[in-house]
């Protein structure tokens, strides 16, 4: 089974999002639909290019264990968990970098539309809800239930989730004790609205997981970030125009598979640029007879509860953490030095 092959370090990330395993999970983790998942990393392709310091390969299909395995030790609800489960179940390849293939590169969620047509059309997962006694509507839609997903800037598990797993294994802004004690801090809380949502018990604490996501914001779009994804967009774009790729290759092959078209394709030299680069390049002028990059991108930003109150308006530290990842400048070129056509 794909949950006792995991890395350690992952197995000992999951203990503490829960110790007490839901072994239910397992039959619906081995579906194809959910293990393709596996070989497609969370950071959108930017873990292949020397432009990040990541080499953790965190999969697609970890983050959605993860984020089940938050909402079960919150809720013991099956449905919520598993809508959690199959919220990512429609992930490409390169992940949100799709979305700015789609021109989705502000919201990033083009992809999801796919996700109730991929749970209907697998006859092993809907004989196991229909085991269960579960309907596709009630697990089809994580957002319906707001301990799973909420809306920007609330505190939901995928948004604790990304946050604790970015910290402790992409960008080590996180320690395996830190991410223990930022986790017993949470509880289900009403917010302003008289809505659940998770939220912290500890002023400190919540400071410290503001201050630490308000880091990961910025490099969710900073400058190497969104060039990067803006980059691998053009690549498939390029590559499904001249019918080397299909849309529907996105949904099926590894990213290792992918990487061997664009290796083979005539687009191998520019992308093994990309893949050596150390530093991107960032101009306030539009550069001359060079790729290059000039948009914004999702901003994504968590100001939690803490004891029903956003630590925000009881934090001036928090707050200003908040602000300055508000403020980030997104308004520059950026490239590198080639040509891509």
């Amino acid at each position: 089974m794909y949950i006792d092959k995991i890395n350690k370090k992952i197995k000992k990330y999951f203990n503490i999002l829960e110790s007490n395993y839901p072994e239910f999970l397992n039959n619906y983790i081995e579906t194809p639909e959910l293990l393709k998942q596996q070989y497609i990393s969370v950071t959108c392709g930017t873990i292949y290019s020397d432009l990040f310091e990541s080499g953790f390969f965190y999969s697609s299909l970890d983050h959605s264990i993860a984020v089940a395995l938050i909402i079960w030790h919150f809720t013991h609800d099956k449905k919520q968990t598993l809508a959690g489960l199959f919220h990512d179940i429609a992930t490409p390849v390169f992940k949100h970098s799709i979305d700015f293939l789609n021109g989705d590169y502000m919201h990033q969620e083009s992809t999801e539309n796919l996700t109730s047509s991929i749970i209907k059309n697998s006859k092993e997962i809907m004989r196991l809800l229909k085991k269960d006694n579960i309907k596709l509507e009630e697990v089809d839609n994580y957002h319906i239930y707001p301990i799973a997903d909420n809306d920007t800037p609330m505190l939901s598990a995928d948004r604790l989730e990304y946050s604790l797993s970015n910290g402790l294994f992409m960008y080590n802004k996180l320690n395996f004790d830190e991410v223990k004690s930022i986790y017993e801090d949470i509880e289900i809380e009403n917010n302003e609205k008289d809505i659940i949502e998770l939220g912290f018990k500890t002023k400190k604490i919540a400071r410290k997981f503001v201050k630490v996501t308000s880091i990961l914001s910025i490099i969710y779009r900073e400058e190497r970030t969104r060039y990067s994804m803006q980059f691998l967009a053009d690549i498939i774009k390029k590559l499904t125009e001249e019918n080397i790729i299909k849309k529907k290759d996105l949904y099926t092959l590894k990213e290792s598979e992918v990487i061997d078209i664009i290796n083979n394709s005539k687009y191998s030299k520019v992308f093994n640029i990309w893949r050596k680069a150390k530093k991107i390049k960032v101009s306030t002028n539009k550069p001359i007879n060079v790729y290059y990059v000039h948009h914004g991108a999702k901003i994504r930003y968590i100001d939690p509860l803490c004891r029903n109150i956003r630590i925000s308006k009881i934090s001036k530290l928090a707050n200003r953490y908040i602000t300055n990842n508000l403020e980030y400048n997104m308004n520059n070129y950026i490239y590198l030095d080639f040509i891509l056509d």
